[in-house]
């Protein structure tokens, strides 16, 4: 089993990810985003939907946890996955 949040964190610093629901959005919709990671408690009914080409991973925390996992000073209700960089984790 992977971990998700040394998996976050590694495609953070080593590949390209988006912040926040408006950028997840319209990453999805351009089709760059591989993959959508949103909070549990992610306003986005778009998002939670997952019904998307892509993979969406519902992250078990609220987004002041996922935004300190991010290493963000700020909370983060969902991210998008645009290059996983040296990460695993689009294999979740």
């Amino acid at each position: 089993m992977i971990d998700l949040g040394r998996a976050i964190k590694a495609a953070a610093t080593t590949g390209k990810v988006v912040y926040g629901v408006q950028q997840a959005e319209k990453a999805v919709n351009s089709g760059a985003a591989k993959m959508v990671i949103f909070a549990d408690n992610c306003p986005s009914e778009f998002l939670r939907s997952g019904n998307h080409s892509i993979k969406v991973v519902k992250f078990e925390g609220t987004n002041m946890e996922l935004g300190a996992l991010c290493g963000k000073p700020f909370s983060v209700s969902a991210l998008a996955v645009i290059d996983k960089g040296t990460s695993n984790i689009l294999s979740l």
